[in-house]
């Protein structure tokens, strides 16, 4: 019978770093949302406008919509419905493939967009970016995108 090869436990300061990455990654996330609650925003809500107001015409493949935000496509038809009553977006249907559907941005859905942005960059700047030296921002930057490059190749893999 052949024995697995123990993963070594981390050292006190690789321990250290992950339970502070945990702790900065929650915490920040929390603040973040609650910044956008005043908007009647979730972050998901936010991340959803994002993408629609930077793709083309301003919309999105569903499919593609829960790719670019890491939800399953039943989570996201649920989203899409509260955004849809608040009049943020819309579902149309896709000329080229009758089971495929569309989120559209509605107008409305980027005049939010254009009124929070410059509020949640607000919140990202105070609660982030200011706290981090310019010295640092590439070291950071260095550090996380072989993190990054790496759970992308991931993604899809059982």
């Amino acid at each position: 019978m052949e024995t697995e090869t123990a993963t070594p436990w981390l050292t006190d300061e690789e321990q250290c770093a992950w339970r502070t990455h945990l702790e900065v990654n929650r915490l920040l996330n929390y603040q973040l949302e609650k910044d956008l609650q005043p908007f009647g925003l979730t972050m998901n809500d936010y991340e959803i406008l994002v993408n629609l107001s930077e793709a083309e015409d301003h919309r999105m493949r569903m499919s593609d919509l829960a790719a670019a935000t890491l939800q399953s496509k039943s989570r996201l038809s649920h989203q899409i419905t509260r955004m849809e009553n608040a009049g943020l977006v819309r579902r149309e249907n896709c000329e080229s493939d009758r089971r495929g559907l569309y989120t559209v941005l509605t107008d409305f859905g980027f005049e939010t967009m254009k009124k929070v942005a410059p509020h949640h960059v607000a919140s990202v700047r105070q609660h982030f970016m200011d706290l981090v030296p310019a010295e640092s921002l590439s070291s950071l930057r260095e550090a996380l995108t072989p993190i990054a490059e790496h759970l992308r190749s991931q993604r899809g893999k059982p």
